[in-house]
This record gives C-alpha cells, structure tokens and sequence, in this order.
C-alpha cells in the first residue's frame, strides 16, 4: 500500500463531505487526514483526503467520487509538484525549570509560542510531516499535555489551478 493526497474541487454543499467520507469507508480505507475549506472560488470548497490504499482500489472510489452531482474535480498530488503542509498546536509543561529549554526547541523549529500559562505553554508549528513529526518528538520529553493537528494542506506547485481549469472548463 501506498500513500495518496486527493484534492477534491467540491460545491459547498450540506452533506457532501460525509458521502465523500462514506465512499472511503464502504471500500474499507481508512482516512489518514481529512481537511476541508473555502476555496477562491465562492461557493466552491477543496477537500484534501490522504488514504493509504492500492492503486487499483483507489482508482475505483475516485471513479465513484466523480460519479457524485457535487463533486467537480479529483486531483492526486504527487509530493514532488505539490506543496503539503501540517498545522499543529501543542499545549506542553513549561514551569520556570524547563521554560528556557521548551523555548529553545520553538526557536529551533522556527515554531510559536501562541498562549502561556505560568505552568504551561501553547505552541504552534506549520510545516511537513517529517518536521512537524520531529518537533513532536522533541517536545514530547517535557510534558505534552494537550495537542491538536490540522489535516494535511496541499496545493499543486507552480503557476497552474484547478479552479481555473474548472471554470475555463
């Protein structure tokens, strides 16, 4: 099995996102991430899915999901043409023993520090899976006590859309 981002061009509609879902779940994938927003286009939203599935199966819900009214456009993005990001926030133990050194590590990943407590901080990164993995890691000895991370954001690179492909049609 392999690793897929789809990028979903979707009319901002109710109920869309849990036939999109459904379809993964009838085939027995199992959704990695999942991430849905506004698009440029008014009305028009892209889902970002990663699943870890065969090409043959996935070749086969991507059929169906082109079947949905609402769905507009499928576009797999390969990691070398596209941009992926994650976004995370991490609530870590900070007392005045160990705040300098949780500091360090944010400055070191060129993180943020986005809330503090006098026993805790609140820390914000962006950036791949392998480094935002990586800040996890070196957080993690201080005390995570909270965390929460964003589905992976994608973007194909270089000067091309897919909405303007759409609505040139």
């Amino acid at each position: 099995m392999t690793t897929h981002v789809l990028s979903l061009l979707v009319e901002d509609k109710p109920g869309l996102l849990t036939r999109v879902a459904g379809l993964f779940a009838r085939r027995g994938f199992n959704i990695e991430s999942l991430a849905v927003g506004v698009t440029e286009v008014p009305g028009l939203s892209r889902i970002t899915v990663v699943v870890d599935v065969d090409e043959l199966p996935l070749e086969q819900v991507t059929k169906q999901l082109n079947k949905l009214v609402n769905v507009i456009k499928i576009v797999e993005l390969d990691p070398s043409s596209s941009v992926q990001r994650e976004h995370m926030l991490v609530k870590v133990r900070a007392d005045n023993a160990s705040r300098s050194n949780v500091l360090e590590v944010v400055n070191l990943f060129r993180a943020n520090v986005v809330d503090y407590a006098p026993d805790s901080l609140v820390l914000e990164i962006t950036g791949d899976k392998g480094k935002v993995d990586a800040f996890l890691r070196a957080v993690e000895p201080f005390g995570i006590r909270e965390l929460s991370q964003s589905g992976l954001l994608a973007l194909g690179r270089g000067s091309k859309s897919i909405t303007e492909r759409v609505l040139r049609g």
